[in-house]
């Protein structure tokens, strides 16, 4: 590593500080991909300046609900020691609009029909406006049916399946 390249790293605590994030956190985040740091002669940890505006973007788009294996995906091209700048923010945005579109989507119906679903879990009412329109699922047989997103339910270990 060069002397200038040193001069100028962050350590962990430096990160988490100027972040506003735990230190346990910016190990979080470089254990999964996120961010990407190097070790000193001494066995210590130092970032590059960049991983501020990276951790920055991560805690925004884990608030709008990015799962973090899509936030690592978007980052994955972007070079550790680039600073994103407007046009990388807005190919991220770009990326993740239509996701978003879907759960405010979701959301809304959620808010506007919230009163006709009384929360037990069951789905197979008879008027369920929100996962079982028309009782569809009561016709496919008894209990819950949809506890796994695209499949019916899984029996548990040691039954038998419906």
């Amino acid at each position: 590593m060069t002397d200038g390249k040193l001069r100028h790293a962050l350590t962990v605590g430096d990160v988490a500080r100027r972040s506003g994030v735990a230190v346990s956190t910016v190990h979080f985040y470089d254990a999964k991909g996120l961010i990407e740091g190097w070790r000193t002669d001494g066995n210590q940890r130092r970032y590059h300046r960049a991983v501020l505006r990276r951790i920055a973007i991560i805690r925004i788009a884990q608030r709008a609900g990015i799962p973090l294996a899509t936030i690592r995906d978007a980052l994955a091209d972007l070079p550790h020691d680039h600073v994103p700048d407007a046009a990388d923010w807005r190919r991220f945005t770009d990326a993740w609009r239509s996701m978003l579109e879907e759960r405010i989507l979701g959301l809304t119906q959620l808010r506007d029909q919230i009163t006709n679903c009384i929360g037990c879990g069951c789905l197979s009412l008879e008027d369920c406006p929100l996962r079982n329109p028309g009782d569809e699922l009561g016709r496919q047989g008894p209990g819950p049916r949809r506890l796994v997103a695209g499949g019916s339910a899984r029996p548990r270990r040691g039954s038998k399946p419906a």
